[in-house]
Parts: C-alpha cells; structure tokens; sequence
C-alpha cells in the first residue's frame, strides 16, 4: 500500500489522480489484479467520472451545492461543516479500479478524482494494489 498527500485549494474541489494511481501500478508490477484507492477522511472522497471536459467537474460541483447546500437551519453539527459529511457519503470512500495487461482498465472518458468537501487542506489517499 502506498500514502499519498494531496494539497486542496478551495472548499470544494475535484482532484484528478489517475496518473498517481496508474503510475503506483505500473511500479507494483501487477499485470493482472485490481486497485483501490481508499480516502480516510469523513469529508473527502473519490469517484470515477469523465475527465475529457473540466466542465464537467464544474457543473459536477454545482449540482452537489444545489443539492446539499453548505449551511441550513436544520444542521446540528457543531463544527458547521455537515454539507462536506453529507457530499462525501454521497461519493463514497472508496474505488477500485481492474487492472489486465498492467493497465487501469477505464473507460475512454473516465478518470480517478479525489473529492474534497471541506478545504482547503492537506489530505492524503491510500492506494493498494491486488495481484489476482
């Protein structure tokens, strides 16, 4: 398993990490197997979307505003940040990825990002490579 830091810079923010992930696998020398990249953190988390058009990021992110708006009068979680707890159970803490040929196998479009929901901060993820 390897650590590694990611520095956020806003809020909200979508990190792509697919070359770190892919270049991990290439190092472990796993041809065939899977990867899992795993976000120890309860207000970030990691998906896999399309990674051709950053205006998908953009309007990825406004739609998790719209829909888990940063304050309401319900909230009751004393630090003020429920919204980034609610957005990254939403993304999950975990993905795993297969591996054939030493190659992530994603689709032509897709891409690993790291979803930060309560920055800007220093973070780190987990990868882990499974020979199978």
């Amino acid at each position: 398993m390897q650590t590694l830091s990611i520095k956020t810079h806003s809020r909200d923010q979508m990190v792509e990490i697919t070359s770190q992930v892919r270049n991990i696998v290439r190092e472990s020398g796993v041809t065939e197997g899977t990867v899992c990249v795993y976000v120890p953190h309860t207000t970030a988390g990691v998906t896999i979307n399309e990674n051709a058009d950053p205006d998908v990021v953009h309007d990825f992110l406004l739609q998790l505003d719209q829909m888990v708006p940063w304050r309401q009068s319900f909230y009751r979680h004393a630090e003020g940040n429920s919204a980034s707890h609610v957005k990254a159970s939403m993304m999950g803490s975990s993905c795993t990825v297969l591996i054939e040929d030493g190659r992530l196998i994603l689709g032509t479009w897709q891409g690993i990002y790291f979803c930060e929901f309560d920055g800007p901060r220093t973070r780190e993820f987990h990868v882990k490579v499974v020979a199978g």
